[in-house]
């Protein structure tokens, strides 16, 4: 289950994300790195990755300092 524990982190940050309607440079730069930590980007992550880019496109969630 040590596998999965990454992909639960990325997908519980950007949950976070959406509900603070926030995400701060610090949590951009952790969800980057637990995308790719394990050198692949499952469709599940991808979902995710372009849901949240999304939703900082048009504002809903916005990008703050920290």
């Amino acid at each position: 289950m040590q596998d999965a524990e990454p992909g639960k982190k990325l997908c519980d940050l950007i949950k976070k994300a959406i509900a603070d309607c926030e995400l701060t440079h610090a949590e951009h730069q952790e969800i980057v790195s637990l995308a790719v930590s394990d050198h692949v980007i499952d469709e599940q992550e991808r979902q995710l990755l372009a849901q949240l880019q999304q939703m900082v496109a048009d504002g809903t969630v916005k990008k703050v300092p920290g």
